[in-house]
C-alpha cells in the first residue's frame, strides 16, 4: 500500500509544509495535500500511517459540506478529475487526499470547543477549578460532560505547542467583535456536529476550528472535525471518571507514553501493530460518521 510522506510538484511553489499538510500556490488558490504523516507531542513521528491522509481529507470534506449552512468554507474543488490538467501526472499522489481551496488570511487563533473535560482542560481544572477565565462546576470527574460546551481559544504558533489564552486576552489581541463572532460560530459548528455524531454512536469530546478572511468575509478553513483535530469516543463504552477509548490519535499518544521516550528527543518508530490499529481507528471513524464503507484502490 502506497504511503505519502512528502509531496513535491514541479512548477508549483510549496508555500507551507505543516505537520501533516503540504500547501502549494495554485494561482490565486491553494492546493492542499494531506500526507500520511502523524504528529504527537509536537513531533512529527518517523512512522507513516497508511491511508491516513485520504481518510482525514474525506472526513473534512464530509463535515465542510454538512456545516456550510452555518458558515461558508474554503473548498473550491474536491474532485481530482476536475483539477487543472497540469496536475494529471501527479494523480497517484493527489487522489483522495487533496483539495483546491480559497486563499484566505488566517486568524492566528485556534478556536477550541470542549463539550467534555479532558486533556489540558482537565489539568487546568484540577489546579484552579477553571479553564482559562471560565469557572466550572465543582467536583467534576475526568471526562465528565460539561453543562454546556465552552470556547477555550489558544494562540496559533508557527512551531511548538499552541498556548491557551483567556477569552478576555483573546479579545485584547484580536478585538472583541472578532472573538465574539468566532466563538459564536465555533459553538454552533460544534453543537451541530456533536448532535449528529451522537446519533451515530460517537461522542465528540472536543475539537478545534480555524477561520480566515477572504476579502471581508470570514470562512471556515483548514481541517474540520477529524481524528487529528478532535477527540472521538465510542458512546457505548463511555464512562466518566477514567480515560476513554477513542477513534482518534490518542491511541498513538498512549502508546508513546508507555515507552521510555522522554518527549524531548527524536520520537521512536511505531510498531507495525500500532500502525495497523491506528489506520483501522481512522477507517472506523470515517465509516461510522459518514455511514459509508471506506474502500480505496
Amino acid at each position: 500500500m502506497k504511503v505519502i510522506s512528502n509531496v513535491e510538484i514541479e512548477g508549483m511553489e510549496k508555500i507551507k509544509s505543516g505537520k501533516v499538510r503540504e500547501m502549494f500556490s495554485n494561482n490565486n488558490e491553494i492546493l492542499i495535500v494531506t500526507t500520511d504523516r502523524i504528529s504527537a507531542f509536537d513531533y512529527i513521528l518517523p512512522s507513516l500511517i497508511p491511508l491516513k491522509g485520504i481518510i482525514l481529507n474525506q472526513i473534512s470534506i464530509f463535515w465542510f459540506n454538512m456545516l456550510e449552512d452555518i458558515i461558508d468554507n474554503h473548498l473550491i474543488e474536491t474532485d481530482i478529475n476536475k483539477f487543472p490538467k497540469y496536475l494529471k501526472k501527479h494523480r497517484d499522489s493527489l487522489k483522495g487526499r487533496s483539495v483546491i481551496v480559497k486563499r484566505a488570511k488566517i486568524f492566528p487563533i485556534e478556536c477550541v470547543v470542549r463539550g467534555y473535560i479532558t486533556g489540558s482542560g482537565w489539568e487546568d481544572y484540577k489546579k484552579t477549578g477553571m479553564i482559562g477565565d471560565l469557572k466550572l462546576p465543582p467536583n467534576l470527574q475526568l471526562c465528565d460532560k460539561l453543562p454546556e460546551p465552552i470556547f477555550t481559544p489558544t494562540t496559533k504558533e508557527i512551531s511548538g505547542h499552541d498556548v491557551s489564552i483567556t477569552i478576555n486576552k483573546a479579545k485584547k489581541i484580536f478585538g472583541a467583535k472578532v472573538v465574539d463572532y468566532l466563538k459564536e460560530k465555533s459553538l454552533q459548528l460544534y453543537k451541530k456536529a456533536a448532535d449528529y455524531a451522537l446519533k451515530k454512536g460517537i461522542i465528540i469530546a472536543d475539537t478545534k476550528f480555524e477561520f480566515g478572511l477572504v476579502g471581508n468575509k470570514t470562512i471556515l478553513v483548514d481541517e474540520v472535525l477529524t481524528p487529528d483535530s478532535s477527540r472521538f469516543w465510542p458512546l457505548d463504552e463511555y464512562a466518566p471518571g477514567k480515560s476513554q477509548k477513542s477513534f482518534d490519535k490518542q491511541f498513538v499518544r498512549d502508546y508513546l507514553l508507555s515507552t521510555d521516550w522522554d518527549r524531548n528527543s527524536e520520537p521512536p518508530e511505531l510498531p507495525e501493530d500500532v500502525i495497523e490499529k491506528t489506520t483501522q481507528r481512522y477507517i472506523n471513524a470515517y465509516e461510522v460518521l459518514t455511514g459509508k464503507k471506506f474502500e480505496w484502490k
